[in-house]
């Protein structure tokens, strides 16, 4: 396996751009794997950009699911439980 850089640690995302007719299912499970290969404290939405900016081909699915990736990143998350209830 092609080793990556600190974007792509094990160069997943770089390997996606290579295979022919991958599905977009198939590119998220590549991105799931790769969200779980990058350090907990990293910037995802830096990464992302960057592997967009490096890699974005337009129709791919991988280009897809990058902007999905991003596009999540931003959106906030309600916080649910007890927490939220406390005043």
């Amino acid at each position: 396996m092609r080793k990556g850089d600190a974007t792509d640690p094990k160069g997943l995302i770089a390997e996606s751009y290579r295979i022919d007719g991958i599905s977009y299912e198939e590119c998220r499970s590549i991105f799931l794997d790769w969200a779980l290969a990058v350090p907990v404290d990293a910037d995802s939405q830096t990464l992302i950009s960057e592997l967009l900016s490096r890699h974005g081909e337009e129709g791919h699915p991988m280009t897809q699911v990058l902007t999905e990736g991003l596009t999540a990143a931003k959106t906030p998350k309600r916080r649910g439980g007890w927490k939220a209830r406390r005043s």
